[in-house]
């Protein structure tokens, strides 16, 4: 019998079995930020104990770093403070740090792949839930809290669980206007937010391996909003031509060997799996997010569903929604009224997501009383979108332009919604106040429909606004 990916990295990164069944697994790649960190080097100093490879540890700062005053001191002073202890603890601990001043600053699940220190094979862990994001590689990334945070710190280990392997195939050939995003929302929406709860999910099938490597980090980024611990895609020659020359990566004829041994960690075609779904990609409209949940979604042709027409157990949760969101059961999505439009996050933030997002909005304006904001995923983003002219596009439709980082998804930082405001997101959760305001409201979608609803100033299907054929593929 052959083995799955998550086999076969699992067992090279294994150093023993706990007494309590539980897997020491040595961990390749160590990212760190600025908010789950500073406890877990007090720790450090605490114990006495040092980094014991930092060589494997690399830091950013994303998450409090504003996106348009980077005056330091920051405003805030929470944020100032997370800040300097970072620097500090990078400095102390020999961290690499790619800070303000660094050319290669920005979130820390865009730079791992720009940088070429996320490779296939590895496993790879970070102080933050979207570290699934680097599965896209055919790597074993999860998050962590803080208290492994200084595990690994401390030792380059994890105790984890063993994991069963979901095999997700999506076959066919996605439409015009349906993006990554929407396969993953749709996912979601199938096997529901706790579907994936002890599995690694593994996305396959002709659609997603037809997908670029930003589109396949999409995907496996939400991996954790489905309830999985870890999303993968198997290594192939996209992967393999995406790291080429890349800092990090091998060079020379030490990239060649690194390529096929990359390429056998790919899943056996004789790999047995616990569980497999299948979808037709080629059925899969644009999906937006109705409810308090990633799950809680429907396709943009479609009707936000009523209680009595979900399962005994999802009423009490579509009755929630309903009453926070304002929404009735039943009402079309498309028409919703927004107020703002976010493009960002680790999920939708990269250079082919503003490339198709500008190739859509340019010529357009933004709807009057909408703020709409594009924010890169990195500096290096940034400096490409701008060297192709993307920033002045967003500009002249009426989109801020902004510096690198988290920005809106999750409202550590000066841009955050404010009292009902509802926002058209890029990001990857719709939680209750997870933008900011406690009482403010957040459809997820794609990036295209996020510019789409920006134009339009509500929810509307962004094939019936392409007005020529978009520069990314999908």
């Amino acid at each position: 019998m052959g083995k799955t990916l998550l086999q076969k990295v699992w067992d090279a990164h294994t150093v023993r079995i706990l007494p309590t069944g539980q897997t020491q697994l040595f961990i390749g790649l160590h990212l760190i930020h600025e908010v789950t960190s500073p406890q877990a080097f007090d720790e450090l100093r605490l114990h006495g104990w040092t980094v014991r490879f930092p060589q494997r540890t690399f830091a950013t700062v994303d998450h409090i770093v504003p996106t348009r005053d980077l005056q330091r001191p920051f405003a805030d002073a929470m944020a100032e403070a997370m800040m300097s202890a970072l620097e500090r603890n990078c400095r102390d601990f020999s961290v690499p740090l790619y800070d303000l001043s660094s050319e290669h600053q920005g979130i820390v699940h865009v730079i791992g792949p720009e940088l070429g220190l996320t490779q296939p094979g590895m496993t790879i862990a970070c102080g933050d839930s979207h570290t699934s994001t680097h599965g896209a590689f055919g790597s074993v990334a999860f998050g962590i809290g803080t208290s492994q945070v200084r595990d690994v710190l401390a030792s380059q280990c994890l105790a984890l669980e063993p994991l069963r392997v979901r095999r997700i195939e999506v076959s066919g050939t996605l439409a015009r206007g349906v993006y990554a995003k929407d396969v993953i929302l749709e996912i979601i929406r199938r096997l529901g937010v706790k579907g994936g709860v002890g599995f690694a999910y593994e996305y396959a099938g002709e659609a997603v391996h037809r997908m670029s490597m930003d589109e396949r980090m999409t995907i496996c980024n939400m991996s954790i909003e489905g309830g999985a611990r870890v999303g993968y895609v198997n290594p192939d020659r996209i992967a393999i031509d995406y790291l080429k020359g890349r800092q990090f990566a091998p060079q020379g004829e030490a990239f060649d060997r690194a390529s096929r041994w990359w390429l056998s960690q790919a899943s056996d075609a004789n790999a047995r799996y616990d569980d497999e779904v299948r979808l037709d990609g080629g059925e899969l409209e644009p999906v937006v997010t109705w409810g308090i949940n990633p799950g809680q979604s429907v396709g943009v042709s479609q009707r936000i569903p009523r209680p009595s027409e979900v399962p005994d157990v999802d009423r009490a949760g579509t009755a929630e929604a309903l009453a926070f969101m304002g929404f009735e059961g039943g009402a079309a999505i498309e028409g919703t009224r927004i107020n703002v439009a976010f493009l960002g996050s680790c999920t939708n933030s990269r250079l082919s997501d503003l490339r198709e997002a500008a190739a859509i909005v340019k010529g357009h304006r933004v709807a009057a009383g909408v703020k709409a904001l594009a924010v890169p995923g990195s500096q290096t983003v940034r400096q490409a979108a701008e060297r192709e002219g993307l920033h002045e596009i967003f500009q002249q439709a009426g989109f801020e332009w902004r510096g690198a980082g988290c920005s809106m998804c999750l409202a550590m930082n000066p841009d955050r919604l404010t009292d009902r405001e509802v926002c058209a997101s890029s990001s990857n959760r719709n939680f209750k106040g997870r933008q900011g305001s406690p009482t403010g409201r957040t459809l997820l979608m794609s990036p295209a429909m996020v510019v789409a609803a920006a134009i339009a100033g509500e929810v509307v299907d962004v094939r019936k606004i392409f007005d020529r054929e978009p520069v990314a593929a999908r």
